[in-house]
């Protein structure tokens, strides 16, 4: 019971991380307001990147549930694998508004209700497509980046408030969002190799996203801030590699 007697607000909770994180939660003790611009039952529809929207669920959480004590600024899109040259403004315009503006808009209004309430802790969903190219198509990873570095200012504009600001940078997790990758690969007789770039050689599932994001809204964290915290499987650890399979480079 890590959440016991706090209220929540989970974005992207139709599915995915922001789904298992929100059953996750309540089952911590948590009472969630879950939303998602993808109708769901027991989710309030909601757009992560309009500042209406995002202010109405800050104000559902008080009016309803008497405060706001952690808010998972969950919701993002993929926007595809496209090169720089194929995509266009309105392609980075919509998955900025969504991916960064998102998690500026909880901080911005998630802060003033939980200050209220003497303190409490926001989490944002960045990805390790954020640390280094690679991981992400370009819009995408710049979005992330931006998220990182968000939570960092965030926490400092924060100080003395008693309010946490980090992140978690996802490696690949099966999702809704990565599903043609899934999927390819097991149509190609390859599933086998996702995940085969990082030393636990298998891809993470939302659950374990679930667990990091648990923690960063725990009391259990309480020193941690301005944190961006990765779970990768450690594959940011390295560059890419390939694990010889004799002498002294096997395991």
């Amino acid at each position: 019971m890590r959440l016991r007697n706090k209220v929540a607000i989970v974005t992207g909770a139709a599915s995915g991380i922001g789904k298992a994180a929100a059953a996750l939660f309540r089952a911590e003790g948590a009472t969630v307001v879950a939303a998602d611009r993808t109708e769901a039952e027991g989710v309030v529809a909601a757009d992560a990147g309009s500042e209406g929207d995002v202010r109405s669920l800050v104000d559902r959480a008080v009016a309803d549930h008497g405060g706001l004590d952690v808010f998972f600024a969950n919701a993002g899109i993929s926007g595809g694998l496209a090169s720089l040259f194929e995509q266009s403004p309105e392609d980075w315009q919509e998955i900025l508004r969504v991916n960064l503006i998102g998690p500026f808009l909880a901080i911005k209004h998630a802060a003033p209700a939980m200050k209220a309430r003497g303190g409490g802790s926001i989490v944002c969903t960045a990805s390790v497509a954020g640390i280094r190219a690679g991981a992400g198509g370009p819009a995408y990873s710049a979005s992330k980046a931006g998220v990182i570095n968000l939570v960092k200012v965030a926490a400092t504009q924060l100080a003395g408030a008693d309010i946490r600001v980090n992140a978690i940078c996802p490696g690949l997790i099966e999702t809704g969002m990565t599903r043609g990758i899934y999927d390819n690969a097991r149509a190609a007789g390859r599933e086998d190799m996702i995940g085969h770039l990082n030393p636990m050689k298998r891809g993470g599932v939302p659950d374990e996203i679930a667990r990091a994001a648990l923690y960063l809204a725990s009391d259990e964290s309480r020193y941690v801030n301005g944190h961006a915290l990765v779970v990768d499987g450690g594959l940011s650890a390295s560059h890419p590699f390939y694990r010889q399979e004799y002498g002294r480079t096997s395991f």
